[in-house]
């Protein structure tokens, strides 16, 4: 499950405050107008000491042994602790729950509301190539590391540094700036991120695949030989060892598929595998000293055409008590497990996803892939009913990497985690431009709280900074990405809704958007306004 965030192409923007200006300018906001968010129960937002009397914070020293101990040592935490990316939706709302939590994002939805979101005012043009671009081009950005060299403090811990897609380049980027990239090794992530590496792995661990045999095939005789080995039969799913599934899994039931998708299949490691009808869902969880703990199971949003242009492409996760069985929930997160235990003998530590793959003929659970990373599904994960009894998933992750010692009895946490994980129901989805137009934007909807209202109308309510403050089936949180004076096209990523209701129902022949998630979407995209640019002289 990849990331959803794209780079875009950007024009100049009014200048933003620098970050030694922030404070006396979000003083005065706070003092006219205000942010109409309720953050009364949430980690302080304002950190600055008065200048009179600076309260002394004591570290804390011993072990921590419970829950109750894991929140107070996150809410008197001393070490900054940046999520950086294009935008901060995998991670939106952990600064309620981390005192020093801070977001650095290429986009800002807020337009400098959201006190947690740091957003560099300049950002001359650049063609980004991927996620991992855009989150070196924010490190290296002036007025990024004065931010956060304005919150250090002399002989204060490392700024600590997390983020979903980084490379080699980061990792030595953040050795010069005395950075710690709480995250394993890029050379860790990207061996475990092949197919074949998984599906060894979970073998070893007793997470077993889909039956399946690994080899290689220049020819659709080849190909046959290696299914006849493992008696798969003759309807194949093929994967190469690298890339989003969508791009690198192909069907052949016959030579003429095999013809169709050869060229991107010869000269590859092959992992050959009998075509199952399944029910694929994901499942986060946090490798620890302790063990594994293991998320909430969530079900995918894809290749709605209301969503995305992509065939088969994800656009949203959902979570709700009639996902699994109860044996198969069991049997899930059992899988999920042995995956960490794997992970273990790797000297892997910390945040990683599992697709899993639900046999809807035999009730048998699969290993489907590894995503050794935070994932799109981290937003919901993060406010679950489980979250908020204890501590949001991706705080498990912090205490691997921060200067802390604990003892948790985790299989209690997953225990009890799993009894509580049908009492919520979250989901989001993420609209992208589906139409072929390129557009300069003039108006984009707000960022905040919208509701239904009787006649079926989408109004905004509010301005808010998360989406945890969602109450009914009516209400959505929106997040926007891209807003005015920048550019949509075919593909963009417009924006994230998050709301507290099914968006999915089984329908005769197969599953659909329900009615109210089609007005989300159709009621979100009508608010983007724009003036169409000419192709250029290449005809782009």
């Amino acid at each position: 499950m990849a990331n959803v965030l794209e780079a875009s192409s950007h024009i100049t923007r009014p200048r933003i405050p620098k970050p030694s200006e922030l404070s006396k300018l979000r003083h005065q906001v706070q003092a006219t107008e205000g942010l109409n968010a309720n953050v009364a129960t949430d980690a302080a937002y304002n950190d600055e000491p008065h200048p009179e009397a600076a309260p002394q914070v004591l570290p804390f020293g011993r072990q921590l042994k419970n829950m109750s101990e894991v929140r107070h040592f996150f809410r008197t935490n001393q070490t900054p602790i940046y999520f950086i990316g294009a935008t901060p939706v995998n991670l939106l709302g952990l600064d309620r729950w981390v005192r020093k939590f801070s977001y650095i994002t290429y986009y800002d939805g807020w337009d400098g509301q959201h006190p947690r979101v740091f957003t560099p005012s300049e950002k001359p043009y650049v063609e980004f190539d991927s996620a991992e671009e855009i989150n070196n081009w924010l490190l290296e950005n002036s007025e990024v590391r004065e931010f956060i060299d304005s919150q250090r403090t002399v002989g204060g811990p490392k700024p600590k540094v997390a983020m979903v897609f980084f490379n080699e380049e980061t990792e030595s980027i953040c050795e010069e700036l005395d950075y710690d990239l709480i995250l394993p090794p890029a050379a860790l992530r990207t061996e475990l991120d092949s197919k074949i590496v998984t599906t060894k792995l979970g073998n070893a661990a007793g997470a077993p695949s889909v039956p399946n045999v690994l080899g290689t095939a220049s020819s659709y005789h080849e190909l046959m030989a290696l299914a006849r080995k493992g008696k798969l039969g003759n309807d194949l799913v093929v994967q190469t060892p690298y890339g989003d599934s969508g791009k690198t899994t192909f069907f052949i039931a016959n030579e003429e598929n095999w013809n169709q998708y050869s060229k991107y299949i010869l000269g590859e490691d092959l992992k050959v595998m009998k075509r199952i009808n399944n029910q694929p869902v994901a499942v986060e969880a946090v490798l620890t000293r302790c063990g594994t703990v293991v998320g909430p199971i969530l079900t995918e949003l894809a290749g709605y055409k209301e969503l995305t242009p992509y065939k088969g492409g994800w656009c949203g996760n959902e979570m709700h008590p009639d996902i699994l069985t109860d044996s198969q929930r069991a049997r899930a997160i059992e899988l999920v497990r042995n995956v960490g235990s794997g992970l273990q003998n790797t000297g892997y530590r910390g945040f990683f996803e599992v697709d899993v793959l639900v046999d809807t003929d035999t009730d048998e659970v699969y290993l489907g892939e590894l995503n050794p990373r935070i994932s799109g599904a981290s937003a919901i994960t993060n406010v679950t009913a489980g979250a908020y009894a204890d501590v949001p998933l991706f705080l498990f992750h912090l205490l691997e990497y921060l200067d802390v010692d604990f003892k948790l009895d985790v299989d209690e946490i997953n225990e009890r985690w799993q009894e509580m994980s049908g009492a919520d129901v979250w989901s989001h989805m993420i609209i992208k431009e589906t139409d072929d137009i390129l557009q300069y934007l003039t108006h984009a909807p707000r960022t905040g709280n919208y509701y239904l209202d009787s006649r079926g109308k989408l109004q905004f309510s509010r301005s808010a900074l998360d989406w945890h403050q969602l109450q009914n089936h009516k209400e959505a949180f929106f997040l926007r990405i891209y807003g005015e004076h920048d550019y949509r096209w075919k593909g963009a990523d417009l924006g994230v809704l998050v709301t507290k209701a099914k968006l999915q129902y089984e329908g005769k022949k197969k599953t659909k958007l329900t009615i109210d998630a089609k007005h989300f979407i159709s009621s979100i995209r009508s608010q983007y306004k724009g003036i169409d640019v000419p192709p250029n002289d290449n005809g782009h």
